[in-house]
């Protein structure tokens, strides 16, 4: 496994607000998520990670898959009832990650900022949970 950001300093790019040190997310799990509006399972698992989102062990991140950006990403957000931290973009490239080949896409991130899985498929609380021992 890989450690996440060694060295450099990355930022990531918020839909909305200042942007969020990587180094900020140290001592907590992330999840990456990458969904699309036209993805079913996606939606399904949107009131999981924002309830996975409020637990102050993790952070959710999410990544629009079609690349949509500004307002519209807002927009689609607010639409689709997403209250989690959007990205404007993929952190994926900053991290090697291989782009994901099936959605909805979860990176699961360690506390130490290693990648520990990406899991496919809708996640749900119980199953982050049980993967992170907590």
């Amino acid at each position: 496994m890989a450690l996440l950001a060694g060295c450099q300093k990355i930022e990531l790019e918020r839909s909305e607000g200042p942007k969020l040190p990587w180094d900020d997310l140290r001592g907590q799990w992330v999840l990456v998520n990458y969904w699309a509006e036209w993805c079913k399972p996606c939606l399904e698992e949107i009131p999981e990670l924002n309830e996975l989102d409020n637990a102050p062990d993790i952070t959710v991140l999410g990544v629009n898959f079609d690349d949509i950006k500004g307002d519209a990403l807002v927009d689609l957000g607010k639409r689709m009832g997403i209250e989690y931290t959007m990205l404007v973009q993929d952190p994926g490239p900053e991290f090697d990650w291989k782009s994901p080949v099936a959605l909805p896409a979860t990176f699961v991130v360690n506390p130490e900022g290693e990648l520990l899985e990406a899991r496919f498929g809708p996640q749900t609380e119980e199953d982050i949970r049980a993967l992170i021992g907590g």
